[in-house]
């Protein structure tokens, strides 16, 4: 009987040794299964694709391109030299740059801009803007000799500028308002050969060229000093925002600027 209680015993904690082996067995393979499974590419690009796919894309702004021209040779050129991918591309291209330049990078510093349509049509001039939407000359595109898609970058980048800077409620200098749209395409290497040299120019407030080069003179004084500009024309506009940020008043700055480079006309 002592034999055979033994025996029972030596049965029971065999089995139960066997049973700890099997759920270790068990437990070891399900966890490589797991491994297996979250480390493989699948499991991690859907593991990216979720991380990116949340708030990352909030501010996300849309971009629309209508060729109103087809029916005209600019707008042919527009769709063969320039086409309706790139310009969207490079509408957002401008938009990331201007807001790093212009430093905007936080949605609160910014205009609430969710679309931005460009619309290329049988008209004069180049281009112009209002409010969200661009107007590009297809007549321009078609008669330009040169790099055209560069140029068209460069005017795009003008334009994108527009949409996104301050204009100190409507009382800057039109012609300050313009230097800074060109003072960024100036940054952003898309200026033309035909734009005035560093000094050049009659008055500050010349626009376009001449203020973009002067507000690059002025940058160097102080880094960011454009961008702190845009940021006080959010409220308004005074030639004091010189003083303010520079310590010497406008006219000032622009005799130290043509001076700098001989006075040349």
């Amino acid at each position: 009987m002592k034999d055979y209680s033994v025996v029972v015993a030596f049965n029971a904690a065999f089995f139960t040794i066997f049973m700890l082996l099997l759920s270790y067995s068990n437990y070891v393979e399900a966890r490589k299964s797991l491994r297996d499974q979250y480390s493989s590419p699948s499991f991690i690009a859907l593991f990216i694709n979720r991380a990116y796919s949340g708030p990352s894309h909030k501010g996300r702004v849309q971009y629309t391109v209508t060729n109103k021209a087809l029916s005209t040779s600019g707008g042919v050129a527009f769709r063969d030299k320039i086409g309706a991918e790139y310009a969207k591309r490079t509408l957002d291209s401008a938009t990331q740059f201007i807001w790093r330049v212009l430093q905007l990078n936080n949605p609160g510093d910014r205009k609430n801009v969710q679309k931005v349509s460009l619309y290329v049509d049988d008209m004069d001039g180049v281009a112009y803007t209002s409010n969200d939407e661009i107007h590009l000359s297809g007549r321009y595109v078609g008669n330009y000799k040169g790099d055209v898609k560069r140029e068209i970058s460069g005017v795009l980048y003008h334009e994108m500028v527009h949409v996104w800077q301050w204009n100190g409620n409507g009382g800057a200098p039109g012609g300050l308002i313009e230097g800074i749209a060109d003072y960024v395409r100036l940054k952003a290497n898309y200026a033309p050969s035909h734009w005035v040299k560093p000094g050049q120019g009659q008055k500050w407030d010349q626009g376009y060229d001449v203020t973009a080069r002067f507000l690059d003179y002025c940058n160097t004084l102080k880094g960011g000093f454009v961008a702190q500009l845009n940021k006080l024309l959010r409220t308004g506009y005074t030639d004091q925002y010189f003083v303010q940020l520079l310590g010497k008043p406008v006219d000032q700055l622009w005799r130290d600027y043509k001076a700098k480079y001989g006075n040349i006309a």
